[in-house]
């Protein structure tokens, strides 16, 4: 499970063996199924639907959308992040981006993101 401090939102990551399904109700997050390669943790998800983006810029997205993210917990506050789209109703080919270094805090709690309460991250800083 990946929980997500804005929105509230989570994201179910299945790890018993089943394989990815072919999408029947495509969603804004998707189907997703990993596995251990070694030390990494291989995700694979389809299902994802035509009305979200990829990232922030605005790469889209179609529910032709496969992706396959490669996290590696590089030492105990960082991981590793390559993710493969795979999209050939968006892009000419499949590409890949690595995200290095991403934060890893087990030991934090999630505070809530809500503008109103103005206790979230970006209202603390400085604070």
């Amino acid at each position: 499970m990946i929980l997500f401090e804005s929105y509230n939102h989570y994201r179910q990551i299945l790890l018993d063996g089943r394989p990815l399904p072919t999408p029947t109700q495509p969603s804004y997050l998707g189907y997703s199924v990993g596995k251990f390669e070694g030390d990494t943790l291989v995700v694979d998800t389809n299902g994802l639907n035509d009305q979200g983006w990829l990232d922030m810029n605005g790469h889209p997205q179609t529910e032709a959308t496969h992706l396959t993210e490669r996290f590696r917990r590089r030492n105990f506050g960082h991981i590793d992040l390559q993710v493969t789209i795979d999209d050939p109703k968006a892009y000419t080919k499949p590409w890949t981006v690595t995200l290095a270094g991403l934060d890893f805090l087990p030991d934090e709690d999630l505070v809530e993101s809500i503008c109103e309460n103005e206790k979230d991250a970006s209202h603390l800083v400085g604070k």
